[in-house]
């Protein structure tokens, strides 16, 4: 069950924005991801609790932000409800997505358990709703992706598979890498990890 602690920059100008302490774990139904976020002065900005199938659709997501919440599953595409600070208001959302996707690095480990790429495969185009903090708006993305690289590194415990992506934002054109050791992300725009425990789970 691999534990550990990300840092949070902003990806353009590396201002630091906090940190996500996370505990991960595979089961016989799939994997679950949570974590507890504060924000750079160390004090509470919200949590993420993201739980995906064996075929890596998420059949939970529940995201709170700046006392806003998100939750959601692969309903007919993708739907959730976002509800307001207040509790009163509470708005629907249906599209036509194949999951999920945010600031956390737990849905860089779901997306790359739904393509399951091979390296040399190519691109894959898929369809996300991002959801960003503090207010957890949503946005409906496309993105391609590309397993570019399969490398096994030495560690004390054996050998550690780690996977570079390439992410295309097709409406942009930007691209960056995606570093992935199993369910942890090694490092990723605005992510870096700090910390960890035990070893990644190799996820089949």
């Amino acid at each position: 069950m691999p534990r550990g602690r990300y840092s949070l920059h902003d990806p353009h100008d590396h201002s630091p924005l906090g940190e996500e302490h996370f505990q991960c774990a595979t089961g016989p139904s799939g994997w679950r991801y949570v974590s507890q976020v504060t924000g750079s002065s160390g004090t509470p900005a919200g949590s993420v609790d993201l739980a995906i199938d064996d075929l890596g659709r998420p059949i939970r997501l529940q995201l709170r932000s700046a006392d806003w919440q998100v939750r959601g599953a692969a309903i007919d595409g993708v739907t959730w409800v976002r509800t307001d600070p207040t509790g009163e208001h509470a708005s629907e959302g249906n599209v036509r997505a194949h999951t999920f996707t945010g600031t956390s690095p737990a849905f860089y480990v779901g997306i790359s358990r739904l393509l399951r790429l091979t390296p040399g495969q190519g691109a894959t185009r898929i369809r996300l709703v991002h959801f960003s903090a503090p207010v957890l708006a949503p946005l409906t993305v496309d993105q391609s992706w590309a397993l570019v690289d399969r490398t096994a590194h030495a560690t004390d415990n054996g050998l550690l598979q780690v996977d570079e992506y390439q992410v295309s934002a097709l409406d942009t054109g930007e691209q960056y890498a995606v570093h992935l050791a199993g369910d942890v992300v090694l490092s990723a725009p605005g992510i870096e990890l700090e910390d960890l425990e035990s070893p990644p789970s190799q996820l089949s």
